[in-house]
C-alpha cells in the first residue's frame, strides 16, 4: 500500500522538484539582470517632471483654448444647418473694438468634439475704464451645451448708463460652477468713443 502511494506520488513530487529549481534559477538570473537595471531617477517636484521643458504653459490670461476651436468678438451673429442638420453659430462682422451705443457684444465659438455636457460663462470686468472698479462685475452670461452643440454663443449686455470707452476683460469659464479651476481663458475688447 505505502508502494502504491509512493508511485501515485513521484509525478507531483517530480513536478515540485521542477518548479522549485526553475524559481530558483530564475531567481538568480534576476539577481544578475537587477545588476544590469540603470538606477531610478531622481525624485524631483511634479511640475518639474511634467514640464520637461517641451510644453509651454498654458496661458490664462490669453484666448481661450483646449475645447475652443474658435472664439471671437461679433457685432452679430447667423445659424447655418451644418453637417448631419445641425445648428452652426457664425459670427457676423467680427471685430473687439464697440461703440458706446452697442447693444450687445457677442462672443461666438465653435468646439472641438466633446462628450459631456457643460456650461460656458463670460464675465465682464471693467479692465481699464475711466471712473470704474476693475474687480467690479459689469455683466455677464452663460450657455449651456448638450453633446451634440459644436457652437454656440454668448451675449454681453451693457450695464444700465450704457458703454463707458475703455478695455474690457471678459473671462471665459468652462464649467457648471465658476472657480479658479473653470477658467479657460481670458479676451479683451475696447469701447471707442
Amino acid at each position: 500500500m505505502v508502494q502504491h502511494l509512493l508511485q501515485l506520488l513521484r509525478p507531483a513530487l517530480r513536478l515540485s522538484v521542477f518548479t522549485a529549481a526553475v524559481c530558483l534559477g530564475s531567481l538568480w538570473h534576476a539577481g544578475d539582470l537587477r545588476a544590469e537595471r540603470p538606477p531610478f531617477t531622481k525624485n524631483v517636484p511634479v511640475w518639474e517632471f511634467q514640464n520637461s521643458g517641451k510644453a509651454q504653459p498654458y496661458d490664462y490670461d490669453a484666448p481661450p483654448k483646449g475645447i475652443f476651436h474658435t472664439i471671437q468678438f461679433s457685432e452679430g451673429f447667423e445659424e447655418e444647418v451644418g453637417y448631419r442638420r445641425g445648428h452652426h453659430m457664425v459670427a457676423v462682422s467680427p471685430t473687439d473694438q464697440f461703440h458706446p451705443d452697442t447693444r450687445v457684444v457677442f462672443i461666438v465659438f465653435q468646439l472641438h468634439q466633446h462628450y459631456l455636457s457643460m456650461q460656458v460663462t463670460a464675465l465682464c470686468y471693467p479692465e481699464a475704464v475711466q471712473g470704474m472698479n476693475p474687480m467690479e462685475l459689469v455683466t455677464e452670461d452663460a450657455m449651456e451645451l448638450t453633446t451634440e452643440d459644436a457652437s454656440g454663443y454668448l451675449q454681453l449686455f451693457p450695464p444700465t448708463s450704457g458703454w463707458k470707452p475703455g478695455r474690457y476683460k471678459v473671462e471665459i469659464h468652462v464649467g457648471w460652477e465658476i472657480n479658479d479651476i473653470s477658467l479657460m481663458g481670458t479676451m479683451r475688447f475696447d469701447v471707442v468713443g
